[in-house]
């Protein structure tokens, strides 16, 4: 790819998405899927599901093309996903927000984290975030201009946790954003109640802005709960919730996203967000309205069938990887489970990923790509992120040729 210059050069360096060389890097998932396409390998890293979603909601997009709308919905989005969206947030957590002042349909989540980033933050402020953390945070933070402040996740009892005390010591006066996310990708950790309250506690005491990633909300397992932190005493006020239909629904393409808060904080979002896609995602919308609203229940009842199943899938994932020799944390929610690579004689991740299509015929990703400096936090620069969203048979056949690495 072509070298940049000036100070576009200094935010991609910034942000580690520059190579060596000085041309412009991949994200980690174009890199590993055509890796996969190369070598033939199963892609078990990029986490996008290889079936569609609910029949009824296909057909509900058919037939809002059908009916022409298919031009340039409202900016702020359709009024029928805006009533969804507020329906969703009460039904669900008993919050209450303005569907005319205080939600707007964006672009994927993704865009809806990258317009509030650079409404709310700039140079000389700090934004904070989980580490490993989803890898389009970084760039839009060094996009914006501001500082990225990580708080390591550690293993706790079998689970990654939050590291309460380098959390607490993370927030101070220049902090502008703690940009949360869970349930949490890569890790599939899901922040209880008493965590959350860590970071409610920590943004009320230096009045800060709360942007929480909650696109897995509802794909969490066994005893997880999902607790979104707006519901918390005196963050509704300072918190803007961001999710998507992409994983609930698993229409990842359909690039149907939200933002939900106060409306002064939505406001400095849509300013943004207009100059970006402007709208989008037309008669999508209109079916993501017909899903969340779910008048009959077959979305509930949809949902649940899929956590089931992909509870299945990641236990037979799991245990697929221990048999092969990785070290493994169960995740609680999400696409993934992270496992060690240190057990086979793997000290690094990404080295292990490149070598994995040969050894195994099988892809992941490293966990170093979602970390400041390629590897940093515990354990993560050996570990390697793996997705159970695919087909039984197809991790199943993962599974049996991850087996040759203990040979």
């Amino acid at each position: 790819m072509a070298h940049l210059t000036g100070r576009w050069n200094d935010v991609v360096r910034a942000a580690g998405l520059v190579a060596p060389d000085g041309t412009v890097r991949a994200t980690v998932f174009a890199e590993m899927s055509a890796l996969a396409t190369r070598t033939g390998a199963i892609n078990l890293g990029q986490g996008f599901p290889d079936v569609d979603g609910p029949a009824h909601v296909a057909e509900a997009a058919v037939a809002a093309i059908r009916a022409g709308r298919n031009q340039y919905p409202p900016g702020p989005g359709v009024p029928e996903l805006r009533s969804a969206v507020a329906l969703h947030q009460e039904r669900h957590y008993g919050l209450r927000v303005d569907p005319d002042t205080e939600v707007l349909v964006t672009v994927g989540a993704t865009e809806a984290l990258a317009a509030a980033v650079l409404a709310l933050a700039g140079p000389g402020e700090e934004v904070l975030t989980l580490e490993p953390y989803y890898d389009s945070y970084a760039a839009v933070v060094a996009a914006a201009g501001a500082t990225h402040v990580t708080v390591p996740l550690r293993v706790v009892d079998g689970s990654y946790r939050l590291d309460v005390e380098a959390f607490r010591a993370a927030v101070g006066p220049r902090t502008r954003i703690i940009l949360l996310n869970s349930p949490h990708n890569p890790t599939g950790a899901v922040l209880d109640r008493a965590e959350l309250e860590v970071v409610a506690a920590a943004a009320r005491e230096h009045d800060v802005v709360v942007v929480t990633d909650e696109v897995y909300e509802h794909l969490v397992y066994d005893e997880a709960q999902h607790v979104p932190i707006a519901g918390l005493p005196g963050m509704a006020e300072r918190t803007l919730t961001v999710s998507s239909a992409g994983k609930t629904l698993s229409f990842t393409g359909w690039k149907v996203g939200w933002v939900a808060g106060p409306a002064a904080l939505v406001d400095a979002v849509r300013a943004v967000k207009q100059y970006l896609t402007y709208v989008g995602s037309g008669p999508f919308q209109y079916a993501v309205a017909d899903a969340l609203t779910d008048d009959d229940g077959r979305t509930r009842a949809w949902l649940a069938d899929l956590v089931g199943s992909l509870e299945k899938r990641r236990d037979l994932l799991c245990e697929g990887l221990e048999t092969a020799g990785f070290d493994v944390v169960v995740p609680q929610g999400t696409y993934f489970v992270v496992a060690d690579g240190r057990p086979l004689g793997f000290d690094d991740g990404a080295e292990l990923c490149a070598r994995l299509p040969d050894l195994a015929g099988v892809v992941g990703v490293p966990v170093s790509a979602f970390c400041r400096d390629g590897a940093t936090g515990e354990g993560f620069r050996s570990a390697v992120r793996f997705t159970f969203v695919k087909q039984e048979d197809v991790l199943r056949e993962g599974v049996r040729r991850l087996a040759a690495l203990r040979r």
